[in-house]
C-alpha cells in the first residue's frame, strides 16, 4: 500500500516519530517532522560544553537485531551508518556493603560468579537465560513485531499456542525468585527493570526477557562511519561521532534519503481538524534541512502546516490535553491522573580531570536491599535516601568524548515523577549523590570537576513536555501492558496516530522504533491505496 501524494506531519522528533517517518516516506507519503528542540532524538539528546560530550538520555544500545531489521527494511544496514564495539564488561555492579561484581562477555566466568553466591545458582543461571531466550524470541515475533493493540487481537489460535509457558502473570519478583534465594543475584537479573520504568514488584514476568539482551546478546557502544562533512550537509543538526546521538544521526539521516523533511526549534502548540484536513499550530517558521522553504501551506510568518494526516510522537497527555480542543480527546485528567508513570530522574553530567577507575563504562551502585527505594519512586514519593543508581563512563570506551586527561561520566538517580526539584533540593542532592559515589565505588569526584550540569524532573517536564516530569512515559506495570497501554489510533479523531513510548509495545528506544513501524502500518490499513 502507498500514501503518494498524501502529507503527514509527525509532531516530536524522539526514535518513534522518526521511525514512523521513515516508514510513511517510503511508501510514498510527504513527510515533515516538526521538532520542539534545536536537536532531534527527543530524549536522547546530546549536551557539549568545553571539549566534552554527553549522550543525555539513553545511553546502553541494546537489542541490535531490532536495529538491523529496522534498517534492514529500507535495504540498509546499521554499519552503513555506525559501527558497533561489544563491551566487555558489560557492566559493573557496585553493592553498598562493598562488594562487587563484574558481568563480562564470558558466560561461563558470569555463571561460576552466581554460583560463588549461592550453591546452584550456575545451573539456575542457565535454566534462567534458556527461559528468558524463549520468551525473547516468541515474545517478539508474536507479541511484539505483531502488533495486537487490541485485547480481540488476542483471541487468536496463533497466541494461544505460542503463548503456553511464557510467563504472563506474576511480578518479576515472584519469577526471578523461583530461580535464585540470593538478594544480590535477584537485583543482578531484574537491574534492567529501571529501564522499563517499574519495579519487581509490579513488572509482568513477561520481561524477564531483557536477561537475555542483557546476558546473550550483550552491551554494545555505537560510533558513527562515513564522511562527517557529509553527515553535516544532510543533517539539521550537528552531527556526533560516538554514541546514541549517532544512532539518531543514522536514523536523521534515512530519513533524509528518503524525503523527510525536519523542522527544528518549532514547537506545535495546537492540532486541529481531521484526515485530509488537519491544521497544526507551530510556534515560528523554520527551514527545511535543505535550506529551502516548506512547499505546504503555512501563513507569512510560518505559523502553521496543512496535512491530511497527523502523527503525534509528543507525550501522549500533553498531545490530549494541551494540543487537541476538547472535543477531540479520548481521555480526560482522571484518566492521566489515575495512571502509573515511570519514575523521572535527577542527572548530573560531570566533566573531570584525570581517570576515574574502577567504574566500567556502564557501572551500577546498588544498595543490598533496593526495596526502599522503590517505594520511595512509587508508594511514598520522595527524594530516595539510599539509591539504587547509573554511572555512565563512556571515557572509558572513546576518547573523543572528553579533553585529553579528563574523564566524562554522568550519574543517574531514579526518582518519582512530580517531585518538586527546586534550586536548593538539587544542590543539597546533588552533595549527596557525590559523596555516596565516593564512599560506595571508592572514586572521589568532588574536587575534580571542571564541567557540570544536573537535569531533573522540571527539565523533563519543559523541554520535553513529559507528564510530571517523567522521564518515560507510563510504567509496564500489569495494567498498562500490551493492550491496556492507549491506542496508537486516535478513537477521536480521523487521521491522528500516536507512535513512542505510551503505545506498543512500550518503552525504550527498540521499542520506539518498532512502535514507529506499528503506527505506520496502522495508517496505511486505513488509508493506503
Amino acid at each position: 500500500m502507498q500514501l503518494a501524494d498524501r502529507s503527514v506531519v509527525v509532531v516530536g522528533g524522539g526514535f518513534g516519530g522518526l521511525s514512523t517517518a521513515c516508514y510513511l516516506a517510503d511508501a510514498g507519503a510527504d513527510v515533515t517532522v516538526v521538532e520542539k528542540n534545536d536537536r532531534l532524538g527527543g530524549r536522547a539528546s546530546v549536551l557539549e560544553r568545553d571539549g566534552f560530550r554527553f549522550d543525555m538520555g539513553p545511553s546502553w544500545y541494546l537489542m541490535p537485531d531490532v536495529f538491523e531489521r529496522f534498517f534492514g527494511h529500507f535495504d540498509r544496514s546499521p554499519d552503513d551508518y555506525y559501527e558497533l564495539e561489544h563491551l566487555d564488561p558489560h557492566y559493573k555492579v557496585f553493592f553498598k556493603d562493598g562488594d562487587e561484581f563484574t558481568v563480562t562477555a564470558d558466560r561461563e566466568a558470569t555463571k561460576a560468579t552466581f554460583e560463588e553466591y549461592e550453591a546452584g545458582a550456575g545451573d539456575a543461571f542457565d535454566d534462567y537465560l534458556a527461559k528468558a531466550k524463549e520468551t525473547y524470541e516468541v515474545g517478539m515475533e508474536h507479541f511484539v513485531y505483531t502488533d495486537r493493540p487490541r485485547f480481540r487481537d488476542y483471541v487468536d489460535w496463533d497466541v494461544v499456542r505460542h503463548a503456553r509457558g511464557l510467563s504472563f502473570l506474576g511480578s518479576m519478583d515472584e519469577h526471578v525468585a523461583q530461580f535464585f534465594d540470593h538478594q544480590k543475584l535477584r537485583q543482578i537479573v531484574q537491574y534492567s527493570l529501571v529501564f522499563l520504568g517499574g519495579s519487581p514488584k509490579t513488572t509482568p514476568a513477561l520481561y524477564n526477557l531483557m536477561s537475555h539482551v542483557d546476558f546473550n546478546l550483550g552491551v554494545h557502544y555505537p560510533e558513527a562511519v562515513g564522511n562527517p562533512a557529509e553527515r553535516d550537509a544532510e543533517l539539521p543538526h550537528s552531527p556526533v561521532e560516538s554514541g546514541i546521538g549517532c544512532v539518531v544521526d543514522a536514523i536523521v539521516q534515512l530519513g533524509a534519503e528518503l524525503g523527510v523533511e525536519y523542522r527544528t526549534g518549532s514547537e506545535v502548540e495546537a492540532i486541529r481538524g481531521s484526515a485530509g484536513d488537519f491544521r497544526v499550530e507551530i510556534s515560528e517558521a523554520q527551514t527545511a534541512s535543505n535550506g529551502e522553504r516548506q512547499s505546504r501551506e503555512h501563513d507569512e510568518s510560518g505559523g502553521f502546516l496543512r496535512a491530511d494526516f497527523v502523527v503525534s510522537d509528543a507525550d501522549y497527555a500533553h498531545t490530549e490535553q494541551v494540543l487537541l480542543p476538547q472535543e477531540s480527546r479520548q481521555y480526560d485528567v482522571d484518566y492521566w491522573d489515575s495512571r502509573t508513570y515511570a519514575p523521572s530522574a535527577f542527572l548530573l553530567y560531570l566533566g573531570v580531570e584525570g581517570e576515574v577507575d574502577p567504574l566500567a563504562h556502564h557501572s551500577l551502585v546498588l544498595p543490598t536491599d533496593w526495596d526502599d527505594h522503590f517505594a520511595q519512586i512509587f508508594d511514598d514519593p520522595q527524594w530516595p535516601d539510599d539509591p539504587a543508581y547509573y554511572l555512565c563512563v563512556p571515557s572509558q570506551t572513546d576518547e573523543t568524548v572528553a579533553p585529553e586527561g579528563h574523564s566524562n561520566l554522568f550519574a543517574l538517580v531514579p526518582v518519582a515523577p512530580g517531585l518538586d526539584d527546586d534550586a536548593e533540593t538539587r544542590q543539597q542532592y546533588r552533595d549527596f549523590v557525590l559523596h555516596d559515589v565516593a564512599e560506595h565505588t571508592g572514586v572521589d569526584l568532588r574536587d575534580r570537576i571542571v564541567v557540570e550540569e544536573t537535569f531533573s524532573v522540571s527539565e523533563f517536564a519543559s523541554r520535553y513536555n513529559a507528564t510530571r516530569g517523567s522521564a518515560l512515559g507510563l510504567a509496564h506495570t500489569l495494567r498498562q501492558t500490551g493492550p491496556m497501554r492507549p491506542n496508537r489510533r486516535s478513537s477521536a479523531v480521523r487521521g491522528l496516530y500516536f507512535t513512542g513510548s505510551y503505545t506498543t509495545p512500550g518503552i525504550g528506544v527498540p521499542m520506539c522504533l518498532i512502535s514507529g513501524q506499528h503506527t505506520a502500518e496502522a495508517l496505511l490499513d486505513d488509508y493506503g491505496r
